[in-house]
């Protein structure tokens, strides 16, 4: 597919070849999976990666019509698999068409060349998922009922909305929110390699790298996807702010008036994150009557769970 322009072509699988063409071989194993769906032996195969997986039927006592629900499992890992090719074509896509031009025009050094790239990336995509949440967020009653954050636990079924028309819209647009951000902090990790990102620089990305990873999958795997959802919204948008924010100093150091607002509103998301976890966990979650560990109905409610959650 040719996403950079090679001036020289380096050894066969050597690092620089592979740092050159990862996005062209990534690409291949994608169009690999995709050409799968052709033939009927390898479709059900190939359909695993593309597709979410366990669609439930759900009936209510409440109506009479029944609902399509999502929930998770082991399959979704191959989904993630192939979402993570996706993320990084995305990636380099981006880099090459997007960031490595405004830099040939701004001129900036190494340091700040990297940070550019780190930030153009992060902002682009902190853009995207506030979107796409707040998108899902759209006519919830959290702002009036907060406690369906916690009533019904555990939400094995990926809606936000109990017993309502919209839920029956909402329940693929979670799960696959959620596909999608693990996917995309798991391609970062790559993406250290690929994009020879500066040794000193690897702690601090790889840091809060795995902290996503390990937040966002763990509201994931231990059915809290509803608070999880809630707190990913604001913290994107104070998130995408710092970062473009950083981009606008770049190009201009007399801009940072953008860092005064996201200093307050970084102090307002955190204020809202403790509050919610503190209403959560202590209050929502250590009250409820379905007490108890079982990975089978998916119940996680125990106080060690609910205290290393509200810890990290």
């Amino acid at each position: 597919m040719g996403f950079r322009k090679k001036n020289k072509s380096p050894p066969v699988l050597s690092h620089e070849f592979v740092i050159q063409n990862h996005a062209d071989m990534v690409s291949c194993v994608a169009m690999i999976i995709l050409l799968g769906l052709m033939f009927e032996v390898t479709a059900k195969f190939a359909i695993m990666f593309i597709t979410v997986q366990y669609n439930v039927t759900s009936t209510f006592d409440e109506r009479p019509e029944s609902g399509n629900f999502y929930q998770y499992g082991p399959k979704d890992m191959a989904t993630v698999f192939f979402y993570v090719l996706i993320a990084i074509i995305l990636h380099a896509l981006i880099q090459e068409y997007i960031l490595d031009k405004i830099n040939r025009r701004l001129h900036l050094s190494k340091t700040k060349h990297s940070k550019f790239n780190e930030s153009g990336q992060l902002a682009a995509f902190y853009l995207f998922s506030f979107i796409w949440g707040s998108s899902i967020l759209t006519g919830e009653e959290f702002a009036t009922n907060p406690t369906f954050l916690w009533e019904g636990y555990p939400h094995n079924h990926m809606v936000m909305l109990q017993l309502s028309a919209l839920s029956l819209h909402c329940s693929f647009q979670v799960k696959f929110f959620y596909i999608c951000q693990i996917a995309y902090w798991i391609h970062a990790l790559p993406e250290l390699y690929f994009q020879k990102v500066r040794k000193e620089d690897i702690p601090r990305q790889l840091y809060y790298i795995c902290l996503y990873i390990f937040h966002i999958a763990g509201a994931y795997v231990l059915n809290l996807h509803r608070l999880g959802l809630i707190l990913l919204v604001p913290h994107y948008l104070v998130e995408l702010l710092f970062h473009a924010s950083r981009l606008f100093y770049f190009s201009d150091e007399n801009k940072q008036k953008g860092f005064t607002l996201w200093a307050l509103l970084f102090v307002i998301a955190r204020l809202l994150t403790l509050t919610l976890s503190v209403l959560t966990f202590g209050f929502g979650l250590s009250r409820t009557e379905n007490q108890g560990f079982s990975i089978t109905d998916g119940n996680f409610n125990i106080l060690t769970v609910r205290q290393v959650q509200f810890l990290f």
